[in-house]
């Protein structure tokens, strides 16, 4: 009975903290947790590749396929996702996003041909991480934020790397130990487990709880979304946003980004290290390193774009990036060498350290259309990223090893530093200002 009035007191205190502590907070704690349960599946693919092609005997072309697959749908699905969320609400669509990523991903142990590979692991799945992805970040961080937006856009993108960093060795061992079925359940569960949080904690906007967004001074409601439907607004925005410059200026360099991540590194990086002779789980322990450097990174890139101009960042980025791959064929032996742990290190604080001033310098040029159309230029993003996936595979066929693809992505990197330097030019040639159909999305 001596401990009564300590357990009291202790729950009064945590009981006025949760008070104090603004709402904004807590639905950015549950999305951060719902991007590292989908995640999981993005973390699969340079695991499988090989087990795959030693059950099946699959092409590693046939297999990056269904990976290019996934990314291109990864990226379409974004901005529609968007305009979903502002239509049918933020909660509803993530949950649902979550039953596509955890039955895509648990399917997969049935599948006997490669067009179900495809259908599950490209389609199913791309659907459900493409409404997931990054426009989910903008939308959040866009209706709940106002100070802090740049830091939050960073931390809820690291998201992705705390979910690569979590599962990728577990994954890795999974499939040496059990079999690759055992690692796609593993992610299946995963993402289910998500889905009671996000049912009960998220929340589609600050009036919901009768609160201002966080640094706001007035609790507002958004304007009603018009009767056009979710596909109807997020074209509207592509068309709009089209019409300036700095859309594809930021859309080519984010093509590029996504070409020398996801595309490259992400899908390809395993099966190369293991050309030289290294183990899979030691590979996959250096990619979910990668993860853990990227989460510094990324926050650290948002706090920075709170604070410098986003194009210069982005130039930055991109330039260390190329000068880093064009290095990478190097560094690979059968043993982790200390220079291949320094390019992990620098790898993983550029990884998509990109991702918060990109956020930010499409709500300046599209205002409160930003969301969506980021969700445009994140589209890209993933049509560079199926683009590399599987043109590095059919390169890997053909040349017997992966030294061009690097040599080329590097390359690339420094063409996306001079385009985001470009974005200076289009500092004035903002888009016009959205259409109704538009303007209603945010």
């Amino acid at each position: 009975m001596a401990f009564g009035p300590l357990v009291l007191r202790y729950r009064i205190r945590c009981n006025s903290l949760v008070k104090r502590l603004h709402p904004a907070w807590l639905v950015a704690a549950v999305a951060f947790v719902a991007l590292v349960g989908a995640a999981g599946f993005r973390a699969t693919p340079g695991v499988l590749i090989h087990p795959l092609h030693d059950e099946f005997g699959w092409s590693l072309g046939t297999i990056s396929l269904a990976v290019s697959i996934n990314l291109l749908l990864f990226g379409l699905t974004a901005p529609f996702a968007a305009a979903l969320m502002e239509r049918f609400g933020v909660r509803r669509v993530v949950a649902y996003a979550l039953l596509l990523v955890s039955a895509g991903s648990g399917l997969t142990v049935f599948m006997k041909h490669s067009w179900e590979l495809i259908a599950l692991w490209g389609v199913l799945v791309g659907l459900g991480t493409g409404s997931m992805a990054l426009a989910f970040v903008a939308t959040v961080t866009g209706r709940w934020f106002v100070k802090r937006r740049g830091l939050v856009t960073g931390v809820l993108t690291a998201g992705g790397a705390a979910g690569q960093l979590v599962f990728l060795p577990l994954l890795a061992l999974l499939t040496d130990a059990h079999g690759w079925r055992a690692a796609a359940l593993t992610v299946a569960g995963a993402a289910l487990a998500v889905v009671p949080l996000v049912l009960w904690r998220l929340r589609d906007h600050p009036a919901e709880l009768g609160v201002a967004a966080y640094g706001a001074t007035d609790v507002s409601v958004d304007a009603p979304v018009g009767s056009g439907g979710a596909a109807r607004r997020a074209l509207g925005a592509l068309r709009t946003a089209s019409r300036s410059p700095a859309f594809w200026l930021l859309a080519g360099g984010f093509a590029i980004c996504g070409a020398t991540t996801n595309g490259l590194i992400g899908t390809h990086f395993i099966p190369a290290a293991h050309d030289h002779g290294m183990t899979e789980p030691t590979a996959a322990s250096l990619l979910a390193l990668v993860g853990l450097f990227d989460i510094a990174g990324t926050i650290a890139s948002g706090w920075l774009t709170d604070r410098m101009d986003s194009r210069i960042l982005l130039g930055w980025y991109y330039a260390l990036r190329g000068l880093s791959l064009l290095v990478l064929p190097a560094l690979f032996a059968a043993t982790v060498r200390p220079s291949m742990l320094v390019f992990i290190l620098f790898y993983g604080l550029d990884w998509v350290a990109t991702v918060p001033p990109t956020v930010a310098l499409c709500r300046e040029y599209f205002g409160a259309s930003g969301p969506v159309v980021f969700g445009w230029v994140f589209a890209s993003h993933q049509f560079g990223a199926a683009i590399a996936a599987t043109s590095t595979g059919l390169l890997r066929d053909r040349l017997g090893n992966y030294d061009m693809a690097w040599y080329i992505a590097g390359g690339l990197s420094i063409t996306a530093a001079a385009l985001s330097l470009l974005l200076f030019k289009a500092r004035q040639s903002k888009a016009p200002a959205p259409t109704p159909a538009v303007a209603a999305v945010a």
